[in-house]
């Protein structure tokens, strides 16, 4: 017998996926009826932590297409010769099971999808409801024309359009579930008018504080919608809600010990927390052999950077990193809270994180005082 480990199939994925009780009811079987490579490319690459690297040969790509990670499907909006920055992707298997069972829909109701991207979640939807109550669209023509023969290939019919999703869609009228396949920094008031009163969105935010959370919001009577964070969710943002990494940092940089391991940062919970006490502070991170790295800006050119076991460095006006602590010792003293306890409201006005129930709203906190 040969040593050798077997490379996974697709029923082993769907298999896994159901054992971890990510399919329950009739997503296995819609599962089961919808392989995976039907909708990736040929030409793909996969995501490391600090670059997308090429698949080579049939067997490699197999196994990506077979396993439960993204797979990346275009670098730099297809424009040759970038940085080879990952701009669209067949997503994680067990992140779809997640999205479409907080969609939960029922026999007869109409989806619309933002973002097509390779057609598989839009086929998923298709093989549970019938093409005729799914739509789907896509902002780049490029993805919508192949998204549009890997589905027609596949035999399925939804509604496609090519244009953004934030509009609404001419004639379609309200629908009874919404689900976005890319990031959005907000949800917007358009996006809540295209769905019927009882309805439910699914969607992953990623605001500058946190690099993304899932929220199922269920829309209200009058028209706003009220739902709480369900776990994690990376994906790649809408292309009008993207924004550089970074504010550009202005100042000589000063030292001082850290109060926090930075690595607290980056639980979700306090994220949430921060990024609603704290607004318009953004954070990016970097795994290290000790721990992480992180770096955080404000647009009036205040930042600071940490490394675990490290001193924390300052830039600019104001102290941010003091904030943070600050904001830190709070989220402590008000239990804290996992991800799973705070929740989203979406009005006319924009939107509010609020902690255990929606009238408990997280106000953002008074800026420290440049010296």
């Amino acid at each position: 017998m040969s040593g050798a480990s077997q490379a996974p199939t697709y029923p082993d994925l769907v298999r896994d996926l159901a054992d971890r009780g990510l399919l329950t009811g009739r997503w296995r079987e819609v599962f089961e009826a919808v392989p995976r490579s039907r909708f990736v490319p040929a030409d793909v690459w996969r995501q490391l932590s600090d670059r997308c690297e090429p698949v080579v040969g049939v067997g490699d790509w197999l196994a990506l297409v077979n396993s439960d990670e993204p797979v990346v499907t275009q670098l730099d909006d297809g424009a040759e010769g970038g940085p080879g920055v990952a701009t669209s992707s067949n997503s994680m298997p067990s992140m779809v099971a997640r999205m479409l069972g907080l969609l939960e829909v029922e026999d007869g109701q109409r989806v619309l999808e933002i973002g097509t991207g390779t057609g598989y979640v839009a086929a998923l939807l298709c093989e549970r409801l019938g093409g005729d109550l799914v739509h789907s669209v896509e902002l780049d023509p490029v993805v919508a024309r192949q998204a549009a023969e890997a589905l027609a290939q596949a035999g399925y019919r939804p509604h496609l359009r090519v244009g953004d999703g934030e509009q609404p869609w001419p004639g379609l009228g309200l629908v009874d579930r919404l689900i976005a396949t890319c990031a959005l920094r907000y949800v917007s008031y358009a996006l809540l008018r295209q769905v019927r009163p009882g309805g439910i969105v699914v969607a992953p935010l990623a605001r500058e504080f946190w690099s993304g959370a899932l929220v199922q919001l269920r829309v209200q009577d009058d028209g706003t919608a009220v739902g709480r964070f369900c776990g994690g969710a990376t994906y790649m943002p809408m292309r009008a809600h993207r924004v550089p990494d970074l504010h550009d940092v202005r100042g000589k940089g000063r030292s001082r010990a850290a109060g926090l391991d930075p690595a607290r940062l980056l639980d979700l919970g306090f994220a949430l927390y921060a990024g609603a006490r704290l607004p318009g502070v953004r954070l990016i991170h970097q795994n290290t052999d000790e721990g992480v790295q992180v770096w955080v800006t404000r647009e009036n050119g205040s930042a600071a950077t940490a490394a675990t076991g490290e001193e924390v460095w300052q830039y600019g006006p104001g102290f941010l990193w003091e904030e943070i602590e600050q904001t830190w010792w709070e989220y402590e003293a008000a239990g804290r809270p996992d991800a799973d306890q705070f929740g989203l409201t979406v009005t006319g006005r924009g939107q509010q994180v609020w902690l255990r129930k929606p009238s408990e709203v997280i106000r953002p906190g008074r800026r420290s005082v440049p010296q």
